[in-house]
């Protein structure tokens, strides 16, 4: 009697079908993907989402040794109880009595799709520690969310701040708007409603913040004019799925809100003070430069922090978050002298 050997052959086939059966669910999974690819931005924005805020989470750690001690926070403030990422986070120096201090309004990057407030933390409270309020907004991102509703969310963020400035103890007399990255973009539109009520209009926006108010703007690294992006370069297929994402099309050229993206056309001689910076290395460098000549033209006061194309080392996206580097100890420097020189005035 050979029964291991007839249990062996009993089993070979079972093992044949199970083999088959993950072979198939593979391919269902493969065929299920590349559908959801074609039809939805989504499986490709979490998958930007997961690698960006990896990246916004350890620039965050490295800055915690540049921390100054005496800097106080409130957290996941709701600014719109409406939307569960309608929240802020407010930095400020800890002192008792607390004078009223001006505040700087922080709009986060991460390709419209990514990135939070949190990843900020830290160089909000070295801002906060040159004797600013600083917040930080969150806002809906997309596929969530669609243009123009991350600059409507930072508008509201705005009208609360300023709603509430006795409470918080902020100075908005003296307010400013920063961004960096697609958080540059949001700002910058933002600040052109305060100026150019056309464009407000096309918005659909009430600016909260009057043009009296605003003091100046700080940009670091963002986009401005989609007729620089280039569809078929390295980061082609990137920029697709964002403005995919953004715009809710995924012929995102068609979609009526897509003009207005491009701020740099929207410039008139009322835009405030701007300070406006990139790395030479970036991808994004030359819409900073097309913005800033665009500022300069139109007799806009500006200051910007420029490097030259065979700058060493390259500096890449976000420089100004590593101050560990002389580059970015510098735009930080800049940015307080900037400020400071807004308020002066």
């Amino acid at each position: 009697m050979n029964f291991p050997a007839q249990a062996s052959q009993q089993k070979r086939p079972v093992l044949i079908r199970i083999f088959f059966w993950l072979i198939a669910a593979l391919i269902l999974l493969l065929i299920a993907g590349y559908i959801a690819l074609r039809v939805s931005p989504w499986p490709s924005v979490l998958l930007i989402r997961n690698s960006f805020e990896k990246g916004g989470r350890t620039a965050n750690d490295h800055l915690a040794g540049a921390v100054p001690k005496g800097v106080a926070s409130k957290l996941d403030i709701a600014y719109d109880p409406s939307d569960p990422k309608g929240k802020l986070d407010l930095y400020y120096p800890d002192k008792v009595p607390a004078p009223k201090y001006p505040l700087i309004i922080w709009i986060h990057g991460g390709g419209f799709v990514a990135g939070d407030k949190s990843e900020l933390s830290n160089y909000c409270r070295i801002l906060a520690s040159k004797g600013y309020a600083v917040a930080a907004i969150n806002y809906s991102r997309p596929p969530a969310a669609r243009f123009p509703g991350p600059v409507i969310q930072a508008n509201k963020a705005s009208e609360y701040l300023i709603r509430n400035a006795l409470r918080l103890n902020i100075d908005t007399s003296a307010t400013f708007l920063a961004g960096d990255s697609g958080g540059a973009n949001i700002a910058a539109q933002l600040a052109n409603t305060t100026t150019n009520e056309k464009y407000a209009a096309l918005l659909k926006i009430a600016p909260a913040i009057s043009s009296r108010q605003l003091k100046g703007v700080l940009l670091y690294c963002g986009p401005y004019n989609t007729a620089l992006v280039d569809f078929e370069g390295k980061f082609g297929g990137f920029l697709k799925v964002v403005l995919w994402a953004y715009f809710g099309d995924k012929h995102f050229t068609n979609a009526p809100g897509y003009p207005l993206f491009s701020v740099v056309n929207y410039i008139t001689p009322g835009y405030p003070r701007t300070f406006i910076s990139v790395g030479n290395k970036d991808p994004l460098a030359p819409h900073s430069y097309e913005l800033a000549s665009k500022l300069a033209a139109s007799g806009v006061a500006i200051d910007s922090l420029f490097f030259p194309d065979d700058h060493l080392p390259g500096l890449q996206h976000e420089y100004q978050f590593d101050l560990a580097t002389q580059e970015g100890r510098t735009a930080l420097d800049r940015s307080v002298a900037f400020l400071a020189s807004c308020t002066t005035r």
